[in-house]
């Protein structure tokens, strides 16, 4: 029975792994699904510039890392902020402020109908 076992385990493993490969931070090309974007082709580092110009540092209290997610919806709106690892509660709302200035992004598009798209993003902050 134990070989039976390890035998399946080992058989499944490599199944388990290739399952990961379709996962929700996937790119799909000929139309089927892009991910949005924010002002042109480098993306997330054109978000991350918008991110610290708007920021107040000086409401960071400690160092350490804050984690937010945002839906980009399908007119490229950023909803539904949430801060899902809080550092502290000026940094948290001090992120929310600047969300809401977020310039619209181009929306992800599916079989070329644009659609709501999550994304998380994290924030790490070190003491001078």
């Amino acid at each position: 029975m134990k070989k039976t076992f390890f035998f399946l385990i080992i058989f499944m493993t490599p199944l388990f792994s290739l399952a990961q490969i379709a996962g929700e931070d996937e790119v799909y090309l000929n139309g089927d699904r892009i991910d949005p974007e924010f002002k042109g082709d480098d993306s997330m580092n054109e978000f991350g510039k918008f991110i610290s110009s708007e920021f107040d540092y000086s409401k960071v209290s400690k160092p350490g890392t804050m984690i937010f997610s945002f839906t980009v919806d399908e007119n490229g709106e950023v909803k539904n902020i949430k801060i899902i690892q809080v550092l502290d509660t000026e940094s948290a709302i001090e992120i929310i402020r600047v969300l809401k200035k977020c310039p619209k992004w181009e929306p992800a598009k599916r079989n070329g109908k644009p659609f709501s798209v999550e994304i998380k993003y994290p924030m790490t902050f070190q003491r001078k």
